[in-house]
């Protein structure tokens, strides 16, 4: 008979406003709540030297922030993003873009002077008909040019049939990536 009493008293007394109390079994309305996007856990940084399987200097990466702040950043090979450091590379950029440019143009010059020069004569000592002893080498090409046009050359930008025979031939000197030079070369036996 208690317990019936006790829900009786319960039942009587009046209710606060928002519908809970301590001995209501009601549950209050339910807050809806919305699950948030995962939080982004990477950082744009700038790579300070090469990094194999990531990038090269310069490169503007996003990286995860444990690699960042446990690999990249105490060795030293990435920096975080900064505007100043944004412009600071925008600048180096075209430092070495005008210095490309300048370069692709000197080499240019240089394949017109080639080209205007005529034919390098070289002298070998004959053989039978038109063969000569040994051949004519990217190296003595490049020593002929020396010679004659006070220009420094490397051998390997030098290509050229295999001369073995007195006539002409065409040499092909590669300046620069994107510019080459056709030099003509008149073998003779003296």
């Amino acid at each position: 008979m208690a317990a019936t009493a006790a829900a009786l008293t319960l039942s009587n007394v009046s209710r606060p406003q928002n519908g809970f109390f301590r001995g209501n079994t009601e549950r209050p309305p339910a807050m809806a709540i919305v699950a948030q996007k995962k939080a982004r856990k990477t950082r744009k940084v700038i790579l300070k030297e090469d990094v194999t399987e990531l990038g090269k200097k310069g490169e503007l990466l996003d990286v995860k922030a444990g690699f960042f702040r446990n690999y990249l950043f105490p060795l030293g090979k990435a920096q975080i993003v900064t505007p100043l450091l944004l412009k600071e590379m925008r600048i180096e950029e075209e430092r070495i873009e005008a210095e490309k440019k300048r370069v692709k143009e000197e080499a240019e010059q240089l394949a017109r002077i080639f080209e205007t020069v005529g034919a390098f004569k070289v002298k070998r000592k004959g053989g039978k008909g038109k063969l000569i002893f040994g051949t004519v080498t990217a190296q003595d090409i490049a020593d002929i040019i020396k010679a004659q046009l006070q220009r420094d050359i490397d051998k390997r930008i030098v290509s050229l049939p295999e001369i073995r025979e007195t006539g002409e031939y065409i040499a092909e000197l590669k300046l620069h990536p994107e510019v080459a030079a056709q030099v003509r070369i008149n073998v003779y036996a003296n």
